[in-house]
């Protein structure tokens, strides 16, 4: 059977919406790539998943063909911050800074990375292929929900999260403002959008 994480960690993918929860999310291994502007215009964001997608489903058809394991393709996940974060109140999305990733199970080595990327760059892959990289990320504690709807109406949840919940139970926040896309919005209407928001706290 398909390995699937959004089975198989109900509690880290499939939150409840328009309730908090708190979770310790252990460390998982992601492909990931950094950048900086606005991802509804920067040339930067549309390069980052065309280097981020191929790769990763390279990398799933090589388990399947050489280890016998498969599985399904993790969703794209972002973590997203500013040099002042109040850009992210006023919406300034081209100062926004920004690492796109893609979870990859634990049996993705380096060198199964390495090959993907070599293949994908003889198909004539996007350059920003040789920015990615495999990285294990350490998040521990943080408070999640899902949002439905709009990626621009996720202020007034974040701002209940973080000036109502938070303080309400004895946390802060550390780390960066992570988003895991479940839908396609590509294919999804705005209203519909599936989007999980996770702060890391302490």
């Amino acid at each position: 059977m398909k390995s699937d994480i959004k089975i198989e960690r109900k509690d880290l993918y499939a939150p409840a919406k328009g309730k908090f929860a708190i979770v310790d999310v252990p460390a998982l291994q992601f492909l990931m790539i950094d950048g900086q502007g606005d991802p509804n215009s920067a040339q930067s964001y549309k390069a980052a998943l065309e280097a981020l997608y191929p790769v990763s489903y390279a990398l799933k058809f090589a388990s399947k063909k050489t280890l016998d394991k498969d599985y399904v393709v993790r969703p794209l996940e972002g973590l997203w911050w500013a040099d002042d974060m109040s850009a992210f109140r006023a919406r300034a999305k081209d100062v926004w800074r920004w690492t796109m990733m893609i979870g990859q199970p634990d049996w993705i080595d380096q060198a199964m990375v390495a090959q993907a990327i070599e293949v994908q760059r003889k198909k004539g892959a996007s350059e920003a292929i040789d920015r990615l990289r495999l990285e294990t990320f350490v998040e521990g504690r943080c408070v999640q929900t899902l949002h439905v709807g709009s990626y621009d109406d996720e202020g007034p949840v974040l701002q209940r999260l973080h000036e109502e919940f938070l303080p309400a139970n004895g946390l802060a926040m550390t780390g960066k403002h992570h988003e895991i896309y479940l839908s396609d919005a590509r294919k999804t209407v705005p209203e519909k959008l599936k989007t999980i928001l996770r702060q890391p706290v302490r």
